[in-house]
């Protein structure tokens, strides 16, 4: 299938099927061209995007990505082989969790601050701001 086709069925842009071509998250045999030289894609690749829009919706970036498909590509591929990517996935997300709970009780205390006109941002700038202290 052309590109176009593998867009609209994956629902990848076009740039977006080529930058994972080149960073070599799908790759493509130098013989599977056309006469007229336009790439003709194997329904192989049209699984690999899927998979990769699958793990992507499951937050994991590129390089997560890249390790996820090498697991999941080698021979001795296995659940537990993709078990521990999703374990580690799942203990980041937590790390990220706690940290966002963090500063979201940050940012409450401040807007609590805020409204009793106890600003403590205003406390922070010097008061000879434009002019020498």
């Amino acid at each position: 299938m052309l590109i176009g086709e593998l867009s609209k069925r994956t629902g990848f842009s076009h740039d977006t099927i080529r930058f994972y071509e080149k960073k070599g998250l799908i790759a493509m045999n130098k013989k599977e061209r056309r006469e007229n030289n336009y790439k003709e894609y194997p329904e192989s690749v049209y699984n690999k995007l899927v998979l990769i829009k699958t793990v992507k919706e499951l937050g994991f970036t590129l390089n997560e990505i890249d390790e996820f498909i090498k697991a999941w590509g080698d021979e001795d591929a296995s659940c537990s082989n993709l078990t521990n990517h999703l374990t580690d996935k799942i203990s980041r997300v937590d790390d990220q969790i706690k940290l966002l709970q963090g500063i979201r009780h940050k940012l409450n205390t401040s807007l609590e601050k805020c409204k009793i006109d106890n600003c403590e941002f205003e406390k922070m700038i010097p008061s000879c701001i434009g002019r020498k202290c």
